[in-house]
């Protein structure tokens, strides 16, 4: 076999995803019965609980909180792919043209930093700066004479701060990737654009942002695919949970996260989970049929 030290190097990938991406499928059908957990083990209480159809996803869609746990889920990934593509992108230009290489590392590692952080701890570092008594932002409103905001009651605010919350902690990260193809285009393009008179935006608008276009495309219809998903600790440790905050903090994980706390509705979460994941199927093979239709080239299949 050519190819055996290949084939061993993507075998742990391989497993992984045998094992946590496609044996879980054949847990769905929970999301078509009333599971209820026996003695007799996992697979067993399965089989003997009783199918009731798309009862869950009636369940799930028949309360008053359903388009606004859509309507968030949906919006805030909206605007997380759109700003997060431009600033990792423009950031990993940035990091490029700067000519003190350790210099640019030193910057790299401290954009590089948030995304390692827990949202428990990013929850606490937002405490610290919106805190009603002793929060920083309160402070700097009283320098100017300004009342104190109680922010955690507060929700339009909240849109706000989680943009800006979820974009320090990602953009970092994902600029890494883009930083790194930038360094993998061919220097003489560049070269040949200088002796043509061309300048650093007409260079960048020229050869770079062509060449990520690609990237661009495939990162952004994976995105695409996971807009059903919210980043449960951004919307649940963040705001700290306030009621207050609900109409603007609710998303799908989350309300099936309550739910599962109050009701212990296993089929329930199983039926949001198949939810989410087909809708994201659909919207892969949408966008990626678009994108295919303009430039075949810059398609993901």
């Amino acid at each position: 076999m050519t190819n055996k030290a290949m084939l061993f190097m993507v075998l742990p990938g391989t497993l992984w995803f045998l094992l946590f991406s496609y044996l879980p499928m054949f847990g769905t059908i929970i999301a078509f019965k009333e599971y209820r957990f026996s003695r007799d083990g996992f697979w067993a209480s399965i089989v003997n609980s009783e199918w009731v159809g798309f009862q869950n996803f009636k369940f799930l869609f028949s309360t008053n909180d359903a388009y606004i746990i859509t309507r968030n889920t949906v919006l805030y990934n909206f605007v997380f792919i759109i700003l997060g593509l431009v600033l990792s992108v423009a950031l990993a230009i940035v990091l490029s043209e700067i000519v003190n290489k350790k210099l640019a590392k030193i910057y790299q590692t401290g954009m590089f930093l948030p995304y390692f952080l827990s949202w428990v701890i990013v929850g606490y570092f937002a405490f610290s700066f919106l805190s009603m008594d002793k929060g920083m932002l309160n402070q700097i409103l009283g320098w100017f004479g300004m009342e104190p905001v109680q922010w955690y009651s507060e929700a339009k605010y909240w849109p706000i701060f989680l943009t800006l919350i979820s974009l320090w902690k990602s953009v970092g990260y994902n600029s890494v990737v883009y930083l790194a193809a930038i360094m993998g285009i061919d220097r003489s393009l560049y070269e040949a654009a200088m002796i043509d008179g061309a300048n650093k935006w007409q260079q960048i608008k020229a050869i770079t942002l062509p060449m990520l276009k690609p990237l661009m495309t495939i990162l952004t219809l994976l995105a695409i695919g996971k807009i059903f998903y919210a980043d449960f600790g951004l919307f649940y440790q963040v705001p700290r949970d306030s009621g207050t905050l609900y109409s603007v903090t609710n998303v799908i994980d989350t309300y099936v996260y309550r739910g599962l706390k109050t009701t212990g509705e296993i089929g329930m979460s199983t039926a949001a989970g198949l939810y989410q994941s087909v809708v994201g199927f659909i919207l892969v093979m949408v966008s990626n049929y678009i994108v295919r239709k303009y430039d075949k080239d810059n398609a993901l299949f």
